[in-house]
C-alpha cells in the first residue's frame, strides 16, 4: 500500500468516526461544506476561508479534504478523483440536505469528475474558485515546469504515457445528469488571476486556433448544452464573478471574492 493510500484509508476513517458531528451541529440549519484544494495546496492554506465561513455561518461543519497535499497534487487527476470521492461520499450520505463544495485551482478539476462520476450526489452550490475549466494553454507563470517548452509544445509531453502520470497533463480538455442535480453553479476568476491561462478558462471561455478568446457562450458545447451549462445558466442557476488584481495563491484568502461571490451560496 503507498502512502497515498495508506492517507486516504485514515482520512476516510476520521470522516466515518465523526458523521455523526454533522448531524449534531446544525442547529443553525448550515449545510456541511467540504473545500477541495488545488496544486501543491493542502489544508493549511484554507485556514482563513474556514474562519469567513464558520464567522458569517456559525456553527457549519467544513471540511479541507486533506489528501493528495502539496507534490502528492501531482498525482493523475483520476486517481485523485478516485481518493477524494472515497472521502466526501460519506459526508455526503450524512448530510440529508445537502452539502456545498468548494474547489479551488486544481480542485476544480477534482470536484467536476466527483460530480461527473457519483450518483446521487447532493451538491447544492458547487464553487469554482480560478480553476483551469476550459483547460490549461501552455505553461504557468506559476509553475514553471517545462522551462525549455514552447506553450504550443507542451502537449506533445503531455500525451506520452510519462506526462499522463502528472496531474496537469490532465488538465487538457476533455458530465448531463449530474451537472444539472446542482441547485447552483458559482464561477469565480480574473485577468490577474497570473496562472490559468487563459484566464478566462476560470469561466469557461477559452482559445480558439488563433489564440483569440471565446467566451463560455460561444463555445460549441455551451451552444450544444453538451453537459448543461446552458440549461444552468437558462434556469438562472449558473453564476459569474470577475474579480481584477487577485493574485492566483490568493483567491480563497480575499475576503471581498468570499463576501461577495462565495457566502449568499452557502446557506
Amino acid at each position: 500500500m503507498t502512502r497515498a493510500e495508506m492517507k486516504s484509508l485514515v482520512v476516510i476513517l476520521i470522516v466515518r468516526l465523526t458523521l455523526n458531528l454533522f448531524t449534531a451541529c446544525s442547529t443553525e440549519g448550515y449545510k456541511p461544506v467540504i473545500i477541495v484544494h488545488g496544486l501543491f495546496d493542502g489544508p493549511k492554506q484554507f485556514e482563513i476561508l474556514k474562519r469567513f465561513i464558520t464567522k458569517s455561518h456559525p456553527g457549519t461543519i467544513v471540511s479541507v479534504i486533506d489528501l493528495y497535499d502539496h507534490l502528492f497534487s501531482l498525482e493523475p487527476l483520476w486517481k485523485q478523483v478516485e481518493g477524494f470521492k472515497n472521502a466526501v461520499y460519506p459526508i455526503m450520505q450524512s448530510a440529508t440536505d445537502g452539502i456545498h463544495l468548494i474547489c479551488f485551482s486544481q480542485g476544480g478539476l477534482v470536484c467536476r469528475g466527483l460530480i461527473a462520476t457519483l450518483d446521487n450526489h447532493n451538491v447544492h452550490s458547487l464553487i469554482l474558485l480560478s480553476s483551469p475549466l476550459a483547460g490549461q494553454y501552455g505553461d504557468t507563470a506559476y509553475l514553471k515546469l517545462f522551462p525549455k517548452l514552447l506553450k504550443s509544445e507542451i502537449y506533445r509531453f503531455c500525451y506520452t504515457r510519462w506526462g499522463q502520470r502528472v496531474s496537469i497533463c490532465n488538465y487538457w480538455n476533455g458530465w448531463r445528469e449530474n451537472v444539472l442535480r446542482i441547485k447552483t453553479l458559482i464561477l469565480i476568476g480574473g485577468p490577474d488571476d497570473g496562472v490559468i491561462t487563459p484566464w478566462q478558462s476560470s469561466l469557461f471561455g477559452f482559445y480558439d486556433k488563433n489564440e483569440n478568446i471565446v467566451g463560455m457562450k460561444d463555445m460549441d458545447w455551451y451552444i450544444k448544452d453538451v453537459f448543461g451549462l446552458k440549461t444552468l445558466h437558462s434556469r438562472g442557476d449558473l453564476k459569474e464573478y470577475m474579480y481584477s488584481g487577485v493574485l492566483h495563491t490568493k483567491w480563497h484568502a480575499n475576503y471581498t471574492v468570499y463576501n461577495e461571490s462565495i457566502d449568499e451560496w452557502l446557506t
